[in-house]
């Protein structure tokens, strides 16, 4: 079986903790695009991890857990991550977490001139995580990135270290007149945090494939939602890789393997990090309470999260984006607070009534049309069956199946693993 978990909306929908929550019952866990910007989080008895890098399965040891070849890997990053986790208790070995020898290295010059390019944009910015994941991206493109294949053998990686710094230096230098980058501080870079993942890279596409047949149950771990996806979300404030659940066997290295299931992750109402537009956003005294009643604040960046109401425009259109066969719907206890809960369940754009998601130049000119739902207003992080839940809670649920047009198979009540009701 393979089944991708991937996000409805602008990201930050939850992922972690679904992957985290469903892992039990997988072999495999493979994150399949998209760098250390992500930030997920996940809450269990052994405590609270954020994970950037590495999938939500290296919580469970009985779980493999795969980079795969369509990521961009800080291996700085990647050597901190697994030095904190092991910190906290978690195994982690070439037994339980392999690279793909394809995936592509995220180099501190990326993450310079990410930075560098913020700073020159301005209050034009495009709210990058400042991570580099634009630069590697693009470098990966311009067949001038490094992958972590090269570091088992390293003769021909430096040669070409030299190579690519005098190229990438016509940008550093001469384009933003910044400190020339050094061939040998790159060297050097790869010697401190390459080396010691030698053992943990390997052809990931044969071990997904061997897994496959031997009636593995491997799941794709999704980074960002349908809405940041670098084709088909709210360009060019999007990430600069593909999100989308069919993407997902062709980013772990198994283009020829098919998708048995993709189960999206969405929030019970909207939140968004990062630039671009947001129609049905909250401001003022509406977006804070919202924001401190659901933590809303970045796990990869600590910044604040935008907010605002469910969106159905935006949440069905990720739906088909991802091809989504059923919905996790995630932090319906946030809602506990409100006596009534709003939904925004279509656009106006010049006079005009939207129900469908439009082209994203014409976001900004939109207005959402909002109706309001009675809310349940009493704590229900103590629900584990439908039946627990307050009738308006089930209502909730059941209008956003409805215009979602997509079961919901499990809600989360809490940030904790057993903290869930299955719907469906």
């Amino acid at each position: 079986m393979l089944t991708s978990i991937c996000g409805i909306n602008w990201g930050d929908e939850g992922k972690g903790r679904m992957v985290d929550l469903l892992s039990e019952k997988f072999d495999v866990v493979c994150r399949y695009q998209g760098g250390n910007n992500a930030g997920h989080t996940v809450v269990n008895e052994r405590g609270k991890f954020i994970l950037n890098l590495l999938p939500s399965g290296i919580l469970r040891e009985n779980v493999v857990n795969v980079l795969g070849a369509g990521m961009v890997i800080d291996i700085r990053h990647l050597a901190e991550e697994v030095s904190r986790l092991r910190g906290q208790g978690i195994k982690i070995t070439p037994e339980n977490l392999k690279i793909s020898d394809r995936a592509v290295i995220t180099m501190p010059y990326h993450v310079l001139l990410d930075c560098l390019e913020e700073e020159r944009l301005a209050d034009k910015k495009f709210g990058s995580t400042r991570r580099g994941i634009a630069p590697v991206y693009a470098d990966k493109y311009m067949k001038k990135a490094f992958r972590m294949g090269e570091l088992l053998g390293t003769e021909l990686l430096y040669k070409r270290v030299k190579e690519i710094v005098e190229w990438k230096n016509l940008t550093v230098a001469g384009g933003y007149r910044h400190e020339p980058v050094s061939a040998d501080e790159m060297i050097d870079y790869f010697k401190q945090y390459g080396e010691p993942l030698k053992e943990y890279i390997c052809d990931t596409g044969v071990y997904l494939n061997e897994a496959n047949k031997a009636g593995k149950n491997i799941m794709f771990e999704a980074q960002l939602g349908a809405l940041r996806d670098i084709d088909f979300g709210i360009y060019p404030y999007t990430s600069s890789s593909s999100t989308i659940a069919a993407y997902a066997p062709i980013g772990a290295g198994v283009p020829n393997l098919k998708l048995d299931k993709s189960i999206g992750i969405m929030k019970a109402y909207s939140s968004c990090v990062g630039e671009g537009p947001f129609t049905a956003e909250y401001f003022g005294e509406a977006a804070e309470k919202l924001r401190a009643a659901g933590g809303e604040y970045g796990a990869a960046t600590g910044r604040p999260r935008r907010v605002g109401p469910f969106d159905v425009v935006a949440s069905r259109y990720g739906i088909r984006c991802q091809g989504a066969d059923e919905i996790a719907l995630t932090k319906l206890d946030v809602l506990s607070a409100y006596e009534e809960i709003e939904i925004c369940t279509a656009y106006e754009l010049d006079g005009k009534r939207l129900t469908e998601f439009p082209f994203p130049d014409v976001l900004d000119r939109c207005k959402p049309v909002l109706e309001k739902v009675k809310g349940w207003h009493c704590d229900i992080s103590k629900c584990k069956t439908v039946n627990d839940l307050p009738k308006e809670a089930i209502a909730y649920i059941r209008l956003i199946e409805k215009l979602c047009e997509c079961k919901i198979t499990y809600v989360s009540v809490g940030a904790e693993r057993e903290a869930y009701v299955k719907f469906h």
